[in-house]
C-alpha cells in the first residue's frame, strides 16, 4: 500500500512539529524556570511521527522517558507539553509529573514513566483488555533499547504471545543507553529485533530515520495485531543527536565523538524527507517556511500562556496520589 501525498506532507509537518517545540524548549530550558529533567527526541522524531500516524485516535500508547516526541505525535495538546515543563496548572499532569510523565487520555496517550521499561508491562495489560472485550483496539508501547535488558521487556513479550494480546512494541534503538554503547551492554552478532523471534513474534528492523519506512511497517504491524493475531515488534534505528537528559551537546563526555553525532545529523529525518519531497514536487521552499511559521507561532503562545499560567496550589498537591 502506498502513501498519498496527504499523508507524507502530515508526516512532515508532525516531525517538523516536535523538532520546531524542542528545539525552543532546549532554548529556554537555559533561562531556569523549567525545573524537570527533560530527555528530547531531537533527531528521532521519525519512529514516533510514522508510528503514531498509523494509529487509530482509539489505540492507545505507553512510552518511557524520552516520551515528548509520542506525546505530540500521538495528539496530544502542545500547550500540555509546555505547560507541565513549566510545572503549572494547565500542563497535561497539572503541572506535577514533569518532562518524563506526559498524559492525556483523550488522545490516547495514557502514560510514560521514568522507570526502565515499566510501562511495557501496562502495554500489554491495555492490550489484554481489549482482547478480552473482543475490541480492534491496540496498544503501543514505546521503549529504548537499554530496556531489552531488563527482564520486564521478556515477561512481557512472553505473556504476550501466549495469549496473543494485541500490543505493538516499538524499540527506538538509538545506539545508547544513557552513556553505554551497546557494545557494552549486549553480546555481539545478535539484533535486537531477532531476540523477540523467541517468543514467536513477528518482527523486523526498520531505518529509525525514514518516516515513510516506520509508517508502512506500522500500517502492516497494527493489522497484524488488530486482525487477532498477536503481538508485533518493530526496532527502528536511531539517534539522539542532545545529550541523555538535559538540552546540552555532550560529544565531549568521553562516550561518543563529534563525528559521530555529525554523521546521524547528515541523516536528519527531516531535512531527508524535505529534499525528497522538494525533488518530487510534492512542495515548495514557501509551503516549508510557512509551516515552520505557523508551529513557532503556535509554540509561542503556549510559551505565554504556560508561564501566565497558576502553578498548582499547595492545598491539592496530593491530588491523584495514592
Amino acid at each position: 500500500m502506498g502513501i498519498s501525498k496527504e499523508e507524507i506532507l502530515s508526516l512532515l509537518r508532525g516531525m517538523l512539529r516536535i523538532r520546531c517545540l524542542e528545539e525552543t524548549l532546549a532554548e529556554r530550558y537555559q533561562e531556569q524556570e523549567m525545573q524537570t529533567p527533560t530527555h528530547f527526541s531531537i533527531g528521532q522524531e521519525a519512529t514516533a511521527v510514522g508510528v503514531c500516524s498509523a494509529l487509530e485516535q482509539q489505540d492507545v500508547i505507553y512510552s518511557g522517558h524520552r516520551c515528548h516526541a509520542h506525546y505530540l505525535a500521538k495528539g496530544g495538546p502542545l500547550l500540555g507539553l509546555v505547560g507541565e515543563l513549566y510545572g503549572r496548572e494547565v500542563g497535561c499532569a497539572r503541572g506535577r509529573g514533569g518532562s518524563v510523565h506526559l498524559t492525556d487520555a483523550g488522545s490516547g496517550v495514557i502514560a510514560s514513566s521514568a522507570i526502565l521499561g515499566q510501562t511495557i508491562a501496562v502495554a500489554v495489560g491495555s492490550a489484554w483488555a481489549f482482547s478480552l472485550d473482543h475490541s480492534r483496539r491496540v496498544a503501543v508501547a514505546f521503549f529504548g533499547d537499554g530496556a531489552v535488558e531488563e527482564g520486564i521487556f521478556h515477561e512481557s513479550l512472553n505473556f504476550a504471545a501466549l495469549h496473543k494480546v494485541p500490543v505493538l512494541f516499538v524499540c527506538e534503538n538509538n545506539l545508547y543507553s544513557t552513556h553505554s554503547s551497546l557494545a557494552v551492554r549486549q553480546p555481539a552478532g545478535i539484533q535486537i529485533y531477532e531476540r523477540a523471534r523467541a517468543y514467536s513474534l513477528p518482527s523486523r528492523q526498520v531505518d529509525g530515520n525514514d518516516v515513510a519506512a516506520v509508517f508502512q511497517a506500522t500500517r502492516e504491524a497494527v493489522e497484524w495485531c488488530r486482525s487477532g493475531r498477536g503481538p508485533y515488534f518493530l526496532e527502528g534505528l536511531t539517534y539522539r543527536w542532545r545529550e541523555h537528559v538535559g538540552p546540552l551537546w555532550d560529544y565531549d563526555a568521553g562516550y561518543r565523538t563529534k563525528a559521530e553525532v555529525e554523521e546521524w545529523m547528515a541523516r536528519c529525518p527531516i531535512k531527508r524527507l524535505s529534499e525528497q519531497l522538494l525533488r518530487d514536487g510534492l512542495c515548495s521552499e514557501g509551503e516549508l517556511r510557512r509551516w515552520r511559521e505557523e508551529i513557532q507561532q503556535e509554540i509561542a503562545h503556549a510559551i505565554v500562556v504556560a508561564k501566565s499560567s497558576p502553578f498548582p496550589s499547595v492545598q491539592c498537591l496530593l491530588e491523584g496520589t495514592y
